[in-house]
C-alpha cells in the first residue's frame, strides 16, 4: 500500500505544473508515437492471441491476462496503416480508457519521457479531417505523434450515445430552463467534443466548444476583460484532462487563481480514471470528475447543476 500511496503523491505533484509523462512507441516504420502514461497499466510481450470470429479486423484477438480477457487491437490497422506482422515478437500496451481495459499491439516500445503540455501542439491544419492525431510534439529532434485513441475506440467499439428512457423522461422538463444557459466545453478529441456537445444540446443548452485548455482560458479571460460575469455567462465548464498547450488540471488551477473566473463550476470529464486522478481533481479544486463517455451520467450531473429537483427525480428513475 505504501508504494501505491507514494506513486499517487508523486503523480499529484505534477498537478498545476502542466506536465505529463509519455510512453514512446513505434508501429510500422521509424515514426514515433506517444501515449500518456496515466492510461497505461502495463507493457508486455504480446501473449498468445485467440481469434474472435466476425470481430472488427482491427481486433487481432483476445488475450488472457491477469485472470481477465482483454481485446488486443492492432494500432497500425486502427490508424489506416499496414497490419503489424509477427505479433509474437511485438509488444502490447495494456491501457484503461473510458472505464474499460484494452490492449494495443505495437511494433516496439522505446521509453518514458517527462515533458510539458506546452510542448504539445495541435496537429497541423493540413493534416486533413480523417487523421488519428490529437497532438504532435518533438523529442530529440524527432516528431512524435499522439494518437486519438478515443476516435479509434469509437470506430472499433462504438459506445451508446443516446439517453436511456429514464433520462428521456426528464429531458422535456428541463429543456426550457436549459435554453437560458450556456456551457463551455474543452476537449482536444474531435469525437469526444461532438459526443459531449450532442448530449448537452439535446438537453437544450447552448454550447461553446473549444479545442484545448489554452483556448478555454483565453476565452474566459476575454469575457472577463469585457466586464462580463463568468458565473452568469456559463452554468458550468466541462473539460477534458489531456489536452495540448494546457491540460485540464492546469486550466482548473488557472481559473481558481483568477478572482474573476474562480466561481465557475468545473467538471473534469476524461477517459482517465482511478485513484491518481481523483486525488488530482481534489488538489486543483474541480467540483466533480466523471469518466467518459456515459451520456446518462453526464446528463444527470448537468441536470443536477441546473435543476436539483429534476435531478433527484431522475436518480429515482435510474434506481440510485
Amino acid at each position: 500500500m505504501g508504494g501505491v500511496l507514494d506513486t499517487v503523491d508523486q503523480r499529484t505533484n505534477m498537478v498545476g505544473a502542466n506536465r505529463l509523462e509519455l510512453l514512446l512507441f513505434r508501429l510500422n516504420g521509424e515514426q514515433v508515437y506517444g501515449i500518456n502514461v496515466f492510461k497505461v497499466k502495463e507493457v508486455l510481450q504480446c501473449p498468445q492471441l485467440t481469434i474472435l470470429p466476425k470481430s472488427n479486423p482491427v481486433v487481432r484477438g483476445v488475450a488472457h491476462i491477469r485472470s481477465g480477457t482483454i481485446p488486443i487491437m492492432d494500432l497500425g490497422l486502427a490508424t489506416g496503416s499496414a497490419q503489424i506482422e509477427d505479433p509474437q515478437n511485438c509488444f502490447v500496451i495494456i491501457t484503461e480508457y473510458n472505464i474499460a481495459t484494452q490492449g494495443f499491439l505495437v511494433r516496439g516500445v522505446e521509453r518514458i519521457i517527462n515533458m510539458n503540455w506546452e510542448a504539445m501542439h495541435p496537429p497541423p491544419k493540413g493534416t486533413g479531417r480523417d487523421h488519428y492525431l490529437t497532438a504532435v510534439t518533438e523529442v530529440d529532434g524527432r516528431l512524435v505523434e499522439i494518437i486519438d485513441v478515443e476516435k479509434i475506440l469509437a470506430e472499433v467499439a462504438p459506445r451508446i450515445e443516446e439517453f436511456s428512457e429514464e433520462v428521456e423522461t426528464v429531458v422535456n422538463t428541463v429543456q426550457e430552463k436549459a435554453r437560458a444557459h450556456k456551457i463551455i466545453i474543452a476537449d482536444d478529441s474531435k469525437i469526444a467534443r461532438k459526443q459531449v456537445q450532442k448530449c448537452l444540446e439535446s438537453l437544450g443548452f447552448e454550447v461553446v466548444a473549444l479545442h484545448d485548455g489554452r483556448q478555454a482560458l483565453d476565452h474566459l479571460k476575454g469575457l472577463a476583460d469585457e466586464g462580463k460575469s463568468i458565473k452568469e455567462e456559463f452554468l458550468m465548464m466541462i473539460s477534458d484532462i489531456e489536452m495540448p498547450e494546457m491540460d485540464g488540471y492546469t486550466l482548473t488551477t488557472e481559473i481558481r487563481n483568477d478572482p474573476r473566473l474562480s466561481s465557475l463550476y468545473i467538471v473534469l470529464h476524461t477517459s482517465l480514471s482511478g485513484v491518481f486522478n481523483k486525488a488530482m481533481v481534489e488538489k486543483v479544486g474541480a467540483n466533480d470528475f466523471i469518466a467518459k463517455f456515459q451520456p446518462d451520467l453526464l446528463a444527470s450531473k448537468v441536470i443536477e447543476r441546473l435543476d436539483p429537483e429534476s435531478a433527484r427525480a431522475l436518480l429515482e428513475k435510474m434506481g440510485e
